[in-house]
């Protein structure tokens, strides 16, 4: 699993920062996380095909995490995209999609769907779940979690000492049943173990809120905005943003284990202020810059 920043700007974009876009890549799936301006393009600098993005997160309708959209799809439409793209964002997207639609000309499109969501779990396979919470930031704004399901392992050692066979019965204490063997009963937890899931949390525009914290609880890695140092706390409470330093209290509260700030005011010519701001309270921070991937 690898997290990807595409953008890592605010409103305005600079020479080194595009506006907001995460790419989580997991197995198969390529979750893009907000889609600002020129996102397509981070792809193309990315060396990353457009084609591997499978869902949408929209986090809210603020130009700058929505304006890559369009042409996102109408270039999805032109590079034989077979899937169905996956779009999830708050109430009103059905609509903003619409508009978009009818606003530009798409001479191929491509197939996809619009699901409108507000609270807890929207999405689940047999590896991961994903699960939003509202933020606070003057519009309907969302958080994201991908939680990655916990996995059962056999111990090989141990199974080979009882005896057991590849096959069936392997495949039942993987499932976590109980197996007989032989005339004995093999419980999963006398030869198996488990790895605990991944879980990486998106906090977007917002002010600090009780959400925020309950979305990021426990999260291997935060993924945060932070547009100002606390020199500037009053600007960021004006406009729905914060600050290094309430990122990184956010991140204590929650037993992060490791905090990335991003969406940055295009001000900050170096984001060496607002990183101390947020190490003040939380060591283990780093601040993004476009391209950036982390390991998860």
């Amino acid at each position: 699993m690898e997290v990807i920043f595409l953008g890592t700007s605010s409103m305005v974009p600079t020479k080194e920062r595009n506006q907001s876009a995460v790419l989580i890549r997991y197995k198969n799936e390529g979750i893009l996380v907000d889609c600002g301006e020129g996102t397509q393009r981070q792809f193309k600098q990315k060396g990353i095909p457009l084609t591997k993005i499978t869902k949408i997160l929209i986090t809210h309708w603020h130009g700058d995490h929505v304006f890559g959209i369009p042409g996102v799809m109408s270039t999805l439409g032109a590079s034989e995209y077979n899937r169905t793209l996956e779009i999830y964002g708050p109430k009103g997207t059905k609509k903003h999609i619409e508009a978009m639609f009818s606003a530009f000309v798409f001479d191929r499109r491509i197939k996809f769907e619009v699901k409108e969501i507000s609270e807890g779990k929207f999405f689940e396979n047999d590896e991961f779940y994903l699960e939003t919470l509202p933020l606070e930031h003057g519009i309907i704004t969302l958080g994201y979690n991908f939680i990655e399901k916990d996995k059962r392992h056999i111990d090989i050692k141990k199974v080979k000492k009882l005896g057991v066979p590849d096959g069936p019965l392997m495949g039942e204490l993987q499932d976590n049943k109980e197996i007989s063997f032989k005339g004995r009963k093999i419980k999963p937890e006398d030869v198996t173990y488990v790895e605990k899931g991944k879980k990486i949390s998106v906090i977007a525009d917002t002010i600090p809120c009780n959400n925020a914290v309950k979305l990021a609880e426990n999260a291997d890695l935060l993924i945060c905005e932070a547009t100002y140092s606390s020199k500037l706390e009053g600007k960021g409470e004006e406009y729905g943003h914060m600050t290094g330093k309430q990122a990184g209290m956010i991140a204590n509260q929650a037993n992060v284990k490791k905090l990335v700030l991003t969406h940055f005011s295009a001000r900050y010519k170096t984001t060496q202020e607002v990183e101390e701001d947020a190490k003040d309270v939380f060591a283990n921070c780093v601040a993004a810059n476009d391209f950036m991937v982390f390991k998860v």
